[in-house]
């Protein structure tokens, strides 16, 4: 929800106030569907595991039964294939959206021939990245 975040501008014109600017993009759809199925996940593998432990007799009698926790296994899998790729267009999103060169660009004080803007520091996306490989 990049529209929720602020940072002020200056206008460069003596002791004026800066102009508070607002990012675009809201990107939240991605994350939480992968977090909402990682947790989905969670709690099948753990229903899965006391349904193996606990009533192993019951899961090896019933042939339906392993068919069926393959099929959702399935399922979880090419949904958290879906969930990553959604992740990963999602960050590639945000990335896009916060990048210094797209900022600067954004404020109206940078247009100007006579001022010079330059980004101070570029972000660091590394822990973002290995959020979408894992």
């Amino acid at each position: 929800r990049l529209y929720q975040v602020s940072f002020g501008m200056p206008t460069c014109q003596g002791d004026s106030e800066a102009h508070t600017l607002y990012l675009v993009g809201d990107f939240s759809a991605p994350a939480e569907f992968f977090v909402t199925l990682g947790v989905f996940c969670f709690l099948y593998s753990m229903a899965a595991l006391v349904l193996y432990l606990r009533f192993h007799s019951l899961y090896t009698e019933n042939t339906k039964l392993p068919f069926t926790d393959f099929c959702v296994t399935v399922c979880f899998a090419f949904f958290w294939l879906v969930a990553a790729a959604a992740w990963g267009k999602g960050l590639s999103d945000v990335k896009a959206a916060t990048r210094p060169t797209t900022l600067i660009s954004a404020m109206g004080v940078c247009q100007s021939t006579e001022v010079t803007c330059t980004a101070g520091t570029t972000p660091a996306m590394g822990l973002a990245n290995i959020s979408v490989v894992r």
